[in-house]
C-alpha cells in the first residue's frame, strides 16, 4: 500500500485540496527560478520525483496559498530527501501579507518538526480545532534536514474537506403576494 493510499485509508473523509486552491492568488518567496513552487503543489509534477521545489538565496521558504472557498485542514504533506528536505514547517491559516521580515512576528497556529517518515509521506496531522474555516494557508519553511543553504521540497499535499457555505447571491428574495 502506497502512502497515499494509507492517507486516503485513515481519513476516508479528507480529500486531495488542490482543486480549491485559487491558483491565481499562491505566491512562494525564496524560491529558486528554474525549481518553482508547482513543482511541488500542482498535479502531475508533485508526482515526479525530478522536479522540486527549491529555496534560492538560503534555506527558508515562505508558501502562501488561497482557497476559492473555506476549507477545513486535517493534514499536510511535504516530502523532501533526508539531507534537503524541510525540517521546521510553521502553519499559519488566514494570515495575509506575510513576509520574512514579519514572519517571527506572529504565533504560528501549529508547527511541525518533519521526520524521516514525514518526509517519504507520512502526513502530519494539524491541530484540526486552528484549521477550521480557513480561507487562506502561509507555510514558513524554516530551515531543513542538514542545515544547508537550499531545501529541497519534492511535494506539498493538503488535506482536509469543505465547509459546507450558503451562497447568499445565488438566493432569491421571495416576493410577498
Amino acid at each position: 500500500m502506497s502512502a497515499a493510499e494509507s492517507a486516503t485509508a485513515i481519513h476516508r473523509n479528507q480529500v486531495d485540496l488542490l482543486d480549491f486552491i485559487d491558483w491565481s492568488g499562491v505566491e512562494c518567496l525564496n524560491q529558486s527560478s528554474s525549481h518553482p513552487l508547482p513543482n511541488a503543489l500542482k498535479q502531475g509534477y508533485r508526482e515526479d520525483e525530478g522536479l522540486n521545489l527549491e529555496s534560492d538565496a538560503d534555506e527558508q521558504l515562505l508558501i502562501y496559498i488561497p482557497f476559492t472557498q473555506v476549507i477545513k485542514l486535517h493534514s499536510i504533506v511535504v516530502m523532501g530527501s533526508e539531507e534537503d528536505g524541510p525540517k521546521t514547517v510553521k502553519l499559519f491559516a488566514n494570515r495575509e501579507h506575510m513576509g520574512f521580515s514579519n514572519v517571527s512576528d506572529f504565533p504560528p497556529s501549529d508547527t511541525a518538526v518533519l521526520s524521516q517518515d514525514n518526509l517519504k509521506g507520512k502526513p502530519v496531522v494539524v491541530k484540526y480545532v486552528k484549521f477550521q474555516n480557513v480561507r487562506s494557508l502561509t507555510i514558513f519553511i524554516e530551515d531543513n534536514q542538514s542545515g544547508s543553504e537550499i531545501t529541497k521540497v519534492q511535494k506539498i499535499a493538503l488535506h482536509g474537506s469543505t465547509v459546507e457555505t450558503t451562497d447568499m447571491k445565488g438566493l432569491k428574495k421571495i416576493e410577498d403576494h
